[in-house]
């Protein structure tokens, strides 16, 4: 069974992750470690579709939350992908702007 739960929207901090109740039972719910444990179960176990605008979103937050907990080389890696794409994005426009100005001009 697969758990979809926005950790700072929908309970507080002193209140127990569900899978305590389920999956983990035996673990200390207020232990940091276990709660990031639950927390990447919840993420490992996602079963939502992935060919949507929603997922592809959900799939850039989930980048952006990781590269925040990454540090050192993983979090400069993260920055150059980001880089990278955002590089492709603005060459890709500027492609097609001069195509377009270039078909309108005739």
């Amino acid at each position: 069974m697969a758990y979809r739960w926005d950790m700072a929207d929908r309970r507080s901090e002193d209140e127990p992750h569900p899978r305590f109740h389920d999956d983990l039972v035996g673990l200390d719910p207020h232990d940091p470690e276990a709660r990031a444990f639950a927390e990447h179960l919840d993420r490992v176990q996602r079963c939502d579709p992935a060919y949507t605008v929603e997922a592809s979103i959900d799939g850039v937050g989930d980048f952006a939350r990781s590269s925040h907990r990454a540090g050192g080389l993983r979090w400069w890696v993260a920055v150059v992908v980001v880089v990278l794409i955002l590089f492709g994005v603005l060459v890709a426009s500027w492609d097609i702007l001069v195509r377009i100005s270039q078909w309108l001009a005739g």
